[in-house]
């Protein structure tokens, strides 16, 4: 990516964010239904702006990545889970995706973690290739664990050990 660069979130992103959110909702990786006014906010008690790495592009907001410990358990701290990752459309095929996922990786490892583990539909191939060309392996799989637009999908579950 020319003239980027990935910084964690600050809440004066919360609206951006929102809007870059809305605009790439797909039922290629949303479960939840597509977002209808009145929206509810981007930051809240459990999506938190520390949590979310941003990628910036000539100073416009072009992506973000949520990175969190996947439970509260001591037992599991060495674990860090990507929980979203969108990209705005005018910035997809310049390495956003990627450069947010090393930047994870690179956080997590910083914050002691050794896994990166997330979960991708299964019908999300270009989601999948990104994630496997990343180093990351397919670990489980949900069989139709969603019902999405009359189609059930599969819950894939992927992992990356970092140490």
């Amino acid at each position: 990516m020319s003239e980027s660069f990935v910084r964690t979130a600050v809440l004066s992103d919360e609206e951006p964010l929102a809007v870059l959110d809305r605009r790439t909702w797909s039922t290629l990786h949303a479960v939840t239904p597509r977002p209808q006014p009145p929206y509810d906010r981007f930051f809240d008690d459990r999506h938190r702006p520390e949590d979310l790495l941003v990628a910036e592009i000539a100073g416009r907001l072009a992506g973000y990545l949520r990175l969190v410990p996947p439970t509260p358990l001591p037992c599991n701290a060495h674990v860090r889970q990507i929980q979203g990752l969108a990209v705005d459309t005018w910035a997809r095929g310049r390495g956003v995706a990627r450069t947010l996922l090393d930047a994870a990786c690179a956080r997590a490892l910083d914050e002691g973690a050794r896994r990166v583990t997330l979960r991708v539909l299964g019908h999300n191939t270009p989601a999948r290739r990104l994630y496997e060309s990343a180093g990351f392996l397919v670990e489980g799989v949900l069989p139709g664990e969603f019902l999405l637009e009359g189609k059930y999908v599969d819950d894939v579950m992927m992992g990356k050990v970092l140490v």
